[in-house]
């Protein structure tokens, strides 16, 4: 890592973090229970349906069962696919950006004003599901995390596949934030 990149990066790692914070604060979710149990109590309701649920983020938490079996599905870390999630639609499962991504992973959708997104040979997302597919959880997750292994098989590594899912002309800022997630999720990381 070069003398720029370790400075840039405590940088990139703060403004993840502030950004996951606002995001909390503009869209506060209800708790997981209504006597407002603390999530330790909602972590105990889970034993066997998920194995690191302690190091999920609240947002994604509902969903870490299907993470988890996605995610060894495909030999994608979980945690790597829970900060993938969080940045992409916080754990909101039928949000659509306003470039047409659908669902928790964020998948660009083959209808929608993605239809509209032409590239060399046609259309970009002419072979990708369709809106009303994308909105189902499991099936978005699965699509998702496929996507995210196929990526990283092709471009070896993480940073790179990151960079190639998330959006197009943001170099490599994308990929940094999600990996800065990700190490303040993972239980190496803290």
């Amino acid at each position: 890592m070069s003398a720029v990149q370790k400075a840039i990066f405590p940088a990139i790692l703060i403004s993840s973090f502030l950004l996951v914070l606002l995001n909390h604060l503009v869209q506060p979710q209800a708790t997981a229970s209504a006597d407002n149990k603390s999530i330790n109590t909602v972590l105990v309701t889970l034993p066997g349906e998920c194995q690191q649920a302690a190091y999920y983020p609240e947002k994604i938490l509902p969903w870490c069962a299907l993470i988890e079996e996605q995610a060894g599905r495909f030999g994608v870390d979980p945690l790597l696919v829970a900060a993938v999630m969080l940045v992409e639609s916080g754990g909101q499962p039928e949000v659509i950006s306003h470039s047409g991504a659908v669902g928790l992973m964020q998948v660009m959708p083959r209808d929608g004003i993605a239809a509209t997104f032409q590239c060399i040979n046609g259309p970009c997302f002419a072979s990708r599901p369709t809106i009303a597919e994308l909105k189902d959880p499991a099936f978005n997750v699965e699509f998702g995390v496929r996507m995210l292994a196929g990526l990283t098989e092709r471009h070896g590594n993480t940073r790179d596949a990151l960079k190639a899912y998330g959006p197009g002309d943001v170099g490599y800022w994308y990929a940094d934030m999600v990996l800065g997630i990700y190490a303040s999720i993972s239980p190496e990381g803290n």
